[in-house]
């Protein structure tokens, strides 16, 4: 499953719902995407987790806010059976109410996590209102698509 979240109103925000629309766009005549659970979430958590909740893989693509000016730097995480997350120290804090650091620990504690989970975050700075990326973050979409259809289309 891919599961783009943001809201598309917010500018770079609107990140993971761009990716879905064009993973969704080629999935009709696209082999590896055939039977991909594609998705789009404003990123509260126990809605994640009931998105995600035991699927062998679960790619999250999400516009976070780095700390630094580097609109458009891709970032990824790879989160296995098991594995730690420091929400503090990773760049998977997205725009939302609570980090994913502690969604990933509520998922651990109530059990409803995807066994292997891969974030993609992308680096925004534009979070205002409007339907349009900034430049870095709009260029991203293609390349974010390609790189989670990618993982998915793995054996």
């Amino acid at each position: 499953m891919i599961i783009g979240i943001g809201n598309e109103y917010r500018r770079d925000d609107g990140l993971g719902p761009r990716v879905v629309a064009d993973l969704l766009g080629r999935q009709p005549g696209d082999p590896a995407l055939a039977g991909v659970d594609l998705r789009v979430s404003d990123g509260e958590s126990l809605g994640l987790l009931s998105l995600w909740a035991g699927a062998e893989l679960a790619v999250v693509v999400d516009a976070v806010r780095d700390g630094q000016v580097h609109a458009g730097r891709v970032h990824e995480l790879v989160l296995d059976d098991g594995d730690e997350v420091d929400p503090a120290g990773r760049p998977s804090h997205g725009t939302h109410d609570i980090g994913f650091g502690d969604t990933v620990a509520l998922g651990r504690a109530l059990g409803r996590m995807p066994h292997r989970l891969v974030i993609i975050a992308v680096a925004g700075h534009d979070f205002g209102f409007g339907p349009e990326p900034s430049a870095p973050v709009a260029a991203a979409v293609l390349p974010v698509a390609d790189r989670a259809r990618e993982l998915v289309s793995r054996p």
